[in-house]
């Protein structure tokens, strides 16, 4: 009776011992930009609170990815990568705001300061920014896109212990903010 040989996905390779890559299906920029637009534009939104900048914040980080498919695609999670550079982004162009700002108050100029708009939402989202920036990564990531904590970690780079350090001190953040912790004790 003769061995039929196993299937090389289901076996090691007899000249390395190793074990046989999986080849990933590839998806197409266009698909993956299609699937992760809307939900990526959100999380700029969440971050930088203005429309225009959340469009700005996605467009660059899909040109990002669109400049290295070829690379990123091969990535388990690209779609973690997107979020990732979207939350660089916000923070680099909260420096820069904060850097305009600045110039602006030196040449003592008000046209640059933009209304409030009303609203829990923008309450909420207004508090959000206030906080540190990984905090409000984490809280954009955790409660705008339901993502679990794990997921956090791989976008933000970080341990999962602390994406639950900076929800954690969020949380207590945004009850500090918006008055929260004093129903809590009253109840």
């Amino acid at each position: 009776m003769t061995a039929e040989p196993r299937s090389r996905s289901a076996s090691r390779d007899l000249t390395t011992g190793a074990e046989p890559v999986p080849i990933r299906a590839v998806v197409s920029f266009e698909q993956f930009y299609e699937r992760e637009l809307r939900s990526v534009i959100g999380l700029a939104y969440a971050l930088s609170g203005s429309r225009s900048a959340a469009e700005d914040l996605a467009q660059d980080a899909f040109v990002a990815a669109h400049r290295n498919w070829e690379k990123i695609s091969q990535y388990d999670k690209p779609e973690a990568w997107v979020r990732r550079v979207v939350a660089n982004l916000s923070v680099s162009r909260f420096r820069k705001g904060i850097s305009e700002a600045k110039a602006v108050a030196r040449m003592n100029r008000d046209e640059h300061v933009l209304p409030e708009l009303p609203g829990e939402a923008d309450e909420f989202w207004g508090a959000v920014r206030s906080l540190p920036k990984r905090q409000a990564q984490a809280i954009a990531l955790h409660y705008l896109e339901d993502r679990p904590v794990a997921e956090i970690a791989e976008i933000l780079e970080c341990s999962p212990n602390t994406v639950k350090v900076h929800l954690h001190k969020g949380r207590a953040g945004l009850a500090s903010r918006l008055g929260l912790e004093k129903e809590a004790e009253a109840s």
